[in-house]
């Protein structure tokens, strides 16, 4: 991005543009301006996935339960946030961590799904449903996440007979695996590991890099252990501010499914065995 525009957006002439390193998808860019104000750009795509990211940071902000960075400025192609200084996390952090997580999922809608869709990663995620869909989260789940991977898996070439087969399995299955947990549509991360949410400089919890929709808050619990999980204190926490229901930790699998297999998708057959282990485990006799 020039000089010019960015003058023009932030009231004043960048002093100068230091390069992030850490993000996967984005070339991100801290911004100095002459008066020593801080700012995080984004840029690298022309498809809307800035506008989508901004506009899920500010659903975020609406619970006022985790602070989330400020949007400064969202483009087609860029995406110019508030700058968080970087700290050292406080004794208590991952205990305040799931107490406040448990407070954003308290945040609800009416409908599963999203105003509009958006990306898990750089891969396109279907928020807007039918009717059907949109207040049933046993169909919302199955088409718009775990179908539309596998057909992406189809597309992509990774829906062997094995794959095809399990995953026919597991839509027989499917209702009587979500039985039992039928719960609000609670407004979810959508995307929450270690690499997306940072500490700030008091030493509290910030989400970063949302895949923001409605849908069941297991979901969003599970994705945080798909690489290894957050500590002890973090869960602990969460179930004394809004205990989950029953046979939680055996609906994990399905939610982990999704994650799994955009994985595949993004990344390739590294991913395949673990996609092929999570649906044997669920197509067993239920």
């Amino acid at each position: 991005m020039n000089k010019d525009k960015l003058t023009k957006i932030l009231g004043e002439e960048p002093a100068g543009m230091s390069s992030v390193g850490g993000g996967c998808i984005a070339d991100s860019q801290v911004i100095t301006t002459r008066s020593g104000k801080k700012y995080f750009l984004k840029q690298g795509f022309s498809n809307g996935m800035f506008e989508n990211e901004a506009h899920g940071l500010t659903e975020l902000a609406k619970a006022n339960a985790i602070r989330v960075p400020g949007v400064i400025h969202a483009g087609d192609d860029f995406l110019i946030l508030e700058h968080i200084t970087s700290g050292s996390k406080k004794r208590d952090f991952f205990e305040d961590f799931g107490h406040r997580f448990a407070l954003l999922h308290k945040f609800s809608s009416n409908t599963f799904g999203f105003y509009e869709n958006n990306f898990i990663g750089s891969t396109p995620q279907i928020n807007e449903a039918s009717e059907k869909e949109a207040t049933n989260w046993t169909a919302f789940y199955w088409k718009k996440r775990l179908l539309y991977q596998f057909q992406l898996a189809e597309k992509n070439g990774y829906a062997d007979q094995q794959l095809t087969s399990l995953f026919s399995k597991l839509e027989t299955v499917i209702e009587k695996i979500l039985e039992g947990s039928e719960e609000a549509p609670a407004l979810l991360h959508g995307d929450l590991w270690s690499g997306n949410y940072m500490v700030d400089e008091s030493g509290n919890p910030v989400l970063i890099d949302p895949a923001v929709y409605y849908g069941h808050r297991e979901a969003d619990l599970a994705m945080t252990k798909l690489f290894r999980g957050f500590s002890s204190a973090f869960y602990s926490a969460y179930q004394a501010t809004f205990p989950l229901k029953p046979g939680a930790e055996k609906r994990e699998p399905i939610y982990l499914l999704y994650h799994v297999m955009n994985h595949l998708n993004l990344f390739g057959t590294g991913y395949y065995g673990q996609a092929i282990q999570l649906l044997r485990k669920l197509t067993r006799v239920q």
